[in-house]
């Protein structure tokens, strides 16, 4: 059955997701709305909505991804435009949500900048946020406006359930990913794992001790993001040191900074499995990396709430 959408329905995009955007647009049966977005000399972003939004009810989709500060200022921009134009509901997709590893004080004297872009959307303007697998689930609480918090990781279920792998453990690259690896486990009915390790500075892992059994299995890791893949290259390493058979690593976001590529080429890594939250250009893929397309789910959100209908039932 085809998606009913009225004539006071907007779809726009800035610069981090227009193949997503298209696809969303090609699912829903619309356009996407049309926008320049231009630079003055000193870099500064100028954003002009080039068609009518009076009274609309206006969808953007926009992950404040790498470089973040430009896709988050585009954002805003494109926010405070929409409002100036006297539109009617603004709904902000954000399919990988910036900023979020920041979301509370681990020491003193810090920024809890995740809030801080809670705010700033909602003083641009925004009405609604949908997005998808927030690092820290407690981020829905900084907005006072509502939150969609879809889930990426039934989409990548449903790929290992079609690979029909056997003996399968779903295995967490550290204490904090326990929740989410249980949620996979559940979907693909197998046991998990977990890797106990000790942290002693930054983007440095000393793994101790697996703690599941492992031998002879399967092994999915599985995360939220894949950001420097120090912390997926070296589970995968202590994996293959207690005996799994084969390893996949699977996230929804692929940050893919620093030396992320090179570390994950070598690790001893089947395949890697995320979704285009994030769009990779083809220098930022590897010969053994899956992407699953979280376009249907957004555009079901998007539906959902453009014709008032529940969208709970896609995260619950």
């Amino acid at each position: 059955m085809p998606y009913q959408l009225n004539e006071k329905f907007k779809l726009f995009t800035v610069n981090s997701n227009p193949a997503v955007t298209e696809e969303i647009a090609e699912i829903l049966g619309c356009e996407v709305g049309r926008s320049s977005v231009n630079r003055f000399s000193d870099g500064e972003i100028q954003i002009n909505i080039e068609e009518s939004v009076r009274g609309c009810e206006v969808f953007i989709v926009q992950s404040t991804s790498q470089p973040v500060n430009e896709h988050v200022m585009e954002l805003l921009i494109l926010v405070d435009a929409l409002k100036r134009a006297h539109t009617g509901t603004i709904n902000v997709v954000i399919p990988y949500y910036g900023y979020a590893r920041q979301d509370r004080k681990a020491r003193g004297r810090e920024p809890i900048t995740a809030k801080l872009i809670a705010n700033l959307l909602e003083e641009a303007g925004a009405t609604r946020v949908i997005t998808a697998d927030l690092h820290a689930p407690q981020i829905q609480g900084f907005f006072t406006i509502p939150v969609d918090p879809l889930e990426g990781i039934p989409i990548l279920a449903r790929y290992f359930e079609e690979k029909q792998l056997d003996e399968i453990v779903v295995v967490a690259p550290n204490h904090s990913g326990l929740a989410r690896a249980r949620q996979l486990a559940e979907y693909v009915h197998a046991p998990i794992a977990f890797i106990d390790k000790r942290r002693p500075g930054p983007d440095e892992a000393e793994f101790l001790n697996i703690v599941g059994e492992v031998e002879g299995k399967n092994a999915i890791i599985i995360d939220d993001l894949i950001d420097t893949g120090f912390t997926v290259t070296q589970a995968a390493l202590t994996l293959k040191d207690y005996g799994a058979r084969s390893i996949y690593a699977s996230c929804t976001h692929p940050v893919l900074t620093a030396k992320a590529l090179e570390l994950l080429g070598e690790a001893p890594i089947t395949e890697i499995v995320v979704t285009n939250t994030i769009e990779l250009p083809a220098e930022k893929q590897l010969a053994n990396m899956t992407i699953l397309s979280i376009a249907p789910l957004l555009a079901e959100a998007i539906h959902r709430v453009h014709n008032r209908e529940s969208v709970s039932t896609l995260f619950e």
